[in-house]
């Protein structure tokens, strides 16, 4: 087991209310797909609106803002999860579904195990790359961080 593990938010602006029409064939993916995460390698939790595995998370950010807030055992594992499973079918369709945004969208932090972050947190880590740019606090795929080195436990201190 490792002493971190990875956090991970996504958000989409819809282009529709979730109930629409528009919406419907998005909605009928999300039971599969979320299942599909529960059951991959590495998935550790998910944030859910409900037991209900078609309902999203609600919160406080806007109507058509939809959020994705996960945890992994590794980065390894949500790439897998994202890019090599029927996920990226979903995913290459999201142009039907959702607003293009400028900018990121996508934020991943190391967290230590255990650890459940809350949504408030993941929002704020996603203000923080978009306004200071990927750092190890707050990182993409394409640029980001190891994470931390666990602490020694029963160290024995140094001579001085």
């Amino acid at each position: 087991m490792t002493a971190y593990h990875l956090a991970q938010l996504n958000v989409a602006h819809l282009l529709a209310p979730i109930d629409s029409p528009r919406l419907a064939d998005f909605v009928d993916q999300l039971e599969p797909v979320n299942q599909l995460a529960e059951a991959s390698p590495g998935y550790v939790w998910r944030l859910k609106g409900s037991d209900d595995p078609r309902q999203t998370v609600g919160h406080d950010y806007g109507d058509l803002l939809l959020v994705n807030f996960s945890v992994w055992e590794s980065v390894e594992a949500l790439w897998d999860f994202v890019y090599r499973s029927r996920h990226l079918e979903v995913m290459r369709r999201r142009r039907e579904w959702f607003e293009r945004i400028a900018e990121p969208y996508v934020v991943m932090w190391w967290i230590p195990a255990g650890y459940e972050p809350t949504l408030a947190e993941a929002m704020e880590r996603l203000a923080l790359l978009r306004a200071e740019g990927p750092s190890e606090r707050a990182f993409t795929f394409r640029d980001r961080f190891d994470a931390p080195a666990p602490a020694a436990t029963g160290a024995v201190p140094a001579a001085s």
